[in-house]
């Protein structure tokens, strides 16, 4: 292969390169922006002063034998809510969180991200909120597509993570040889030719 066919096909491929960078760039852009935002709040989440995830409130006892039954409190997580958004509403629990080294058990519920913190011995309410941090990392992950379509597989989250890590990986290779890629074609550039030796630069040679 000579030289000059090389460089045509380095040229050729620095040109595919680009086109996919930009296409994936274009196509995606949206969801590179969600990604890169939600990362960046859920790397601050415990920085933000309860904003974005509040903090765990203590208990009075750390001592699991001093705690309630969990069905105790379970019932007491659900009444709490009740009381704030209404008797009528229908709730369904996500997941029950303990912290024997606060004493207190969070119970975080699947409508409007709600959670409850309660003493685990008293059963006493300490928090009520909304889960800010999870629903940011729904939407860092897809799960937030399978909440409202009602996919209980988590079908469309795997999707959404195969095409979006699939995304970034290819955004990072044809990123990587764009720069490289004209380094490359630099480095390998043919040697100017030697200039004979005794001959000073600009000055014609005399006829023998």
């Amino acid at each position: 292969m000579t030289t000059a066919t090389k460089r045509q096909k380095q040229a050729r491929v620095l040109r595919d390169f680009r086109k996919i960078h930009r296409l994936t760039g274009a196509f995606l852009f949206v969801f590179f922006f969600v990604l890169s935002v939600t990362g960046l709040l859920l790397g601050w989440k415990k920085h933000t002063g309860g904003i974005i995830l509040a903090k765990t409130h203590a208990g009075t006892s750390t001592n699991l034998k001093d705690w309630l039954p969990v069905e105790r409190l379970t019932a007491n997580a659900f009444q709490v809510v009740k009381d704030s958004l209404g008797q009528d509403v229908s709730l369904t629990l996500d997941r029950i969180d303990m912290r024997p080294d606060k004493g207190t058990v969070k119970f975080l519920f699947v409508e409007k991200y709600l959670g409850v913190q309660l003493d685990g011995a008293t059963g006493q309410l300490l928090h009520l909120e909304t889960r800010r941090a999870d629903f940011i990392e729904n939407l860092h992950d897809g799960t937030i597509l399978d909440r409202i379509f009602g996919i209980d597989s988590g079908a469309l989250k795997v999707i959404y993570s195969t095409v979006m890590g699939v995304a970034l990986l290819i955004f990072t290779v044809t990123g990587f040889w764009l720069w490289y890629g004209p380094k490359r074609m630099k480095q390998e550039l043919p040697s100017p030719l030697a200039k004979p030796e005794g001959v000073k630069p600009g000055r014609p040679l005399r006829p023998v």
